[in-house]
């Protein structure tokens, strides 16, 4: 299976990069293709620009910019996502790339006014994430990264695709004893996808 990686933190020695170096050993090592696009080590623009806004809806011209990352989303048969939850969001970088990648004509069609969605390529996805805080604390803010993976993900990619939300909270006060757990169960989840 071709599987895109979309990993979102800019320091190479976080729980994140290891989290990433282990998503990608183990996909590959199970047979699957990797495209492991790190968005910080290749320098992704997160900024949706004023001509980008204004061609939105216009396909193919809406692509152009972001043509090379378009290519690498329809060629993926699998999407995981690896990133921290900063202020109970995504980091920009990666709510930039859904801005600029997930467009009209890529991620979803426009059918009489209304969204369509059509990444049907992506037949399986997981988000693999850390919060500082805890679990309870992120329902009590609304979780959004939860929310938005658990129901946007998946409604814009092949209907019924299995989706694993994989979170380690707390992070302030995580434990070499719980990073370990953490990652043993990301590898096993890895291991069977």
């Amino acid at each position: 299976m071709n599987v895109l990686v979309l990993f979102a933190h800019p320091v190479e020695s976080s729980f994140n990069a290891a989290l990433h170096r282990l998503i990608v050993e183990r996909l590959r090592a199970k047979g699957h293709t990797v495209d492991d696009c790190d968005l910080y080590a290749e320098d992704f623009d997160p900024r949706l620009t004023r001509a980008e806004r204004l061609a939105y809806h216009d396909t193919p011209a809406n692509i152009e910019p972001v043509r090379a990352y378009v290519e690498r989303l329809k060629r993926a048969e699998a999407l995981v996502l690896c990133f921290p939850v900063w202020n109970y969001g995504y980091p920009a970088i990666l709510k930039g790339f859904f801005d600029r990648v997930f467009l009209p004509g890529v991620s979803f069609e426009m059918i009489n006014g209304k969204a369509t969605p059509s990444l049907h390529n992506i037949r399986k996805a997981a988000v693999v994430t850390s919060y500082g805080g805890s679990r309870f604390r992120a329902i009590l803010m609304g979780d959004p990264p939860r929310r938005l993976a658990k129901r946007l993900l998946r409604s814009t990619i092949k209907p019924l695709a299995p989706l694993a939300y994989l979170a380690h909270y707390s992070m302030n006060l995580s434990t070499d004893s719980s990073r370990d757990a953490f990652m043993a169960k990301v590898g096993s989840v890895m291991d069977g996808f």
